[in-house]
């Protein structure tokens, strides 16, 4: 029995062993080992769940009422938080601003008179409670962002006794609220609506304030403000504050009757040096800051290279050239310093000029001073390529925006016919001439040397194609040639222009385009190497021509339209080859039917052609009309304005 007992507790122990070692050495054996008990494979898992679950501490289930009861009370916690900090803000912003609450007062009151609902009477009525709150205050309130809004809507509405009583209340502090960032909202709102005596008596408040006040960002707002909205002496007055302190003794006695800075020099006998060194000193720190968007400083800037010496002359046009040409040229003197730079400057300043403007050359040609500047980098600028690269490659993105502008056409046209008094007026002509005098005596000096050696082999000692004021070394015509057709932009205005034929020739602006393409260009600048797609347009134009009339049209025929009618007149009576396409295919057997209205004049420039080659083409069909009074031979008076280019 002893022995049976000691025999089963050595076979027990080597079952022990036998599984420690299988259990240490398991990860060693190469193959897997699979158990297909499943009985022995659950009772593994369940040993082993209860094992790592056997110290997990047991959650206990929520008490959903106890947890949002804890909710609730920590938000209404978090809301008192709110409404105490929110307090304790109110009583600090009471306690650093004098008028808080009045502010918060005229908060709600402005709420309600700045609705489009309201009635005029409730409004007016809402304004004058907010005046009789702000009475007594309103220079200290009105540098406040809250109380600067409502004052200007009361200024805006309120009856003039009202707005008389707000100006005099604010009258001793103008100069400080001119430079607040926020008064000078007001202030500006109040000029609009001022009438004439209050302008004025606020521009002579300015009075020795100008200077210091341009060389502010804020302040130089409301300068420029009072300078548009004054009359020309008070213009003249406040840009004497710039010129010189001598000139404000004498400004009463000749604002009125000189108008420039050299004739009020000349006649005062003041020194130019003196006067041209204390502008440089009011400007320099302007330029310095780029305060340069406002026309009262485009005109001192003007007067000054007026009496400079070249040296500063030279040092002002080089600060100017680069990106900032673009806020300067929405004025029209800002426009003629832009040129000044260009004309004036070297090469590596206009490289500078045209690269500022890049990504704005549409909105440039589009405007009226704008596009007088592109006009002169085509008639100055040498560097076609970059010319080109920049300025005539966004113009070709944006051709049909263009070519019916009014002023966004003005860039093409010189191209094709420069300096026609046509396109350009008499101060657009000037403006394109005007100069530095300092920095044109010098060019004058640089080329009196070789006047002898331009004078034509005639005998004729004209000096007119010599820049003096600086300018391009190139010829007019070479420059046409590479700005036109080396840049492609020639055959692309021809291309569109085909493609919008009918439309271009039917409007103001657009005949006059495709007008000048279609005869080529002045000198004959497309004809030499685009001359079959000249045709190509020739006889787009004709064909539309050789339409039949339709009695229930929408348009009127392109030969009785008036736009249309007086642009193929042209065509036919400077360009031959049109005119020979035109009769052909449309005009030849039919001018019975196209001799009244607006048609006539077509049929009648056939007659009035100076070529014999055009007159010769229409003669035989022509004369019938003309001795039946249906046409008129041209007098010598029409027919000198009708050759007019």
């Amino acid at each position: 029995m002893a022995a049976e007992h000691q025999k089963s507790r050595e076979s027990s122990k080597r079952k022990r062993i036998h599984k420690q070692e299988y259990e240490g050495k398991g990860s060693i054996s190469k193959k897997p080992k699979l158990n297909f008990k499943q009985n022995n494979s659950k009772t593994t898992s369940g040993d082993s769940r209860r094992k790592y679950t056997k110290n997990v501490p047991k959650i206990p289930k929520r008490d959903l009422h106890t947890h949002t009861k804890k909710q609730d009370e920590v938000a209404d916690a978090k809301k008192l938080g709110r409404l105490r900090s929110k307090e304790l803000a109110e009583a600090r912003k009471k306690k650093r601003k004098k008028h808080y609450s009045l502010e918060q007062e005229l908060a709600l009151l402005w709420e309600k008179m700045r609705r489009r609902n309201i009635s005029k009477e409730d409004r007016s009525r809402l304004v004058s409670e907010a005046l009789d709150k702000m009475k007594g205050k309103i220079s200290e309130i009105a540098s406040s962002h809250v109380s600067s809004r409502v004052l200007q809507t009361c200024v805006k509405h309120c009856t003039p006794d009202e707005k008389h009583s707000v100006f005099m209340e604010l009258r001793p502090n103008f100069i400080f609220l001119a430079s607040n960032t926020y008064a000078v909202h007001l202030v500006t709102k109040m000029l609009d609506h001022a009438p004439k005596e209050q302008l004025a008596e606020f521009i002579s408040s300015l009075h020795g304030h100008v200077a210091s006040l341009l060389r502010h960002m804020v302040g130089s707002l409301v300068i420029e403000h009072a300078y548009n909205l004054g009359s020309a002496n008070q213009k003249h007055a406040l840009l004497f504050e710039l010129h010189s302190p001598e000139l404000q003794l004498f400004k009463d006695s000749v604002v009125m009757k000189e108008k420039s800075l050299q004739d009020v020099i000349s006649k005062l006998q003041l020194q130019r040096s003196s006067v041209a060194r204390h502008m440089a000193s009011v400007l320099q720190p302007i330029i310095e800051k780029g305060i340069l968007d406002h026309s009262i400083v485009h005109r001192a800037l003007i007067e000054y290279l007026s009496i400079a010496d070249q040296t500063s002359a030279a040092e002002i046009i080089q600060q100017l050239s680069g990106s900032s040409i673009v806020r300067m040229i929405h004025t029209k003197d800002g426009c003629r310093l832009a040129m000044l730079c260009i004309r004036h400057g070297s090469a590596k300043e206009r490289k500078k000029i045209i690269k500022g403007m890049k990504g704005h050359v549409s909105k440039i040609a589009q405007h009226k001073y704008g596009s007088m500047v592109l006009v002169c980098i085509f008639s100055v600028v040498d560097d076609t390529k970059l010319v080109s690269k920049i300025i005539i490659q966004e113009l070709e993105n944006d051709l049909k925006e263009l070519l019916v502008d009014q002023n966004g056409r003005r860039a093409f046209l010189h191209l094709l016919h420069p300096n026609c008094a046509r396109y350009f007026g008499p101060d657009d002509l000037a403006s394109l001439s005007f100069s530095v005098p300092s920095l044109s005596k010098k060019c004058e000096s640089d080329v009196d040397g070789t006047m002898e050696n331009n004078i034509t082999s005639e005998g004729d000692s004209s000096i007119t194609s010599i820049h003096f004021s600086g300018g391009g070394k190139k010829e007019s015509l070479l420059r046409r040639q590479e700005l036109l057709i080396n840049s492609g932009l020639a055959e692309k205005l021809i291309d569109f222009c085909c493609e919008i034929v009918h439309s271009l020739l039917r409007l103001n602006y657009g005949k006059e385009v495709i007008f000048e393409v279609a005869r080529g260009g002045a000198d004959g600048v497309l004809r030499a190497t685009l001359d079959e797609k000249l045709r190509g347009l020739h006889e787009a134009i004709a064909s539309m021509a050789a339409l039949p009339k339709l009695d229930e049209a929408a348009e009127e025929h392109i030969l009785e339209q008036f736009h249309s009618s007086r642009a193929i007149r042209k065509l036919v009576l400077e360009c031959p080859d049109f005119a020979s396409i035109l009769w052909d295919k449309a005009l030849r057997g039919k001018c019975d039917f196209w001799c009244k209205g607006h048609s006539s004049k077509v049929i009648n420039a056939y007659v009035e052609s100076t070529n014999p080659a055009v007159k010769e083409l229409a003669k035989g069909e022509l004369q019938s009309l003309v001795d039946g009074g249906y046409l008129t031979l041209p007098q010598s008076k029409d027919t000198s304005k009708g050759s007019k280019q």
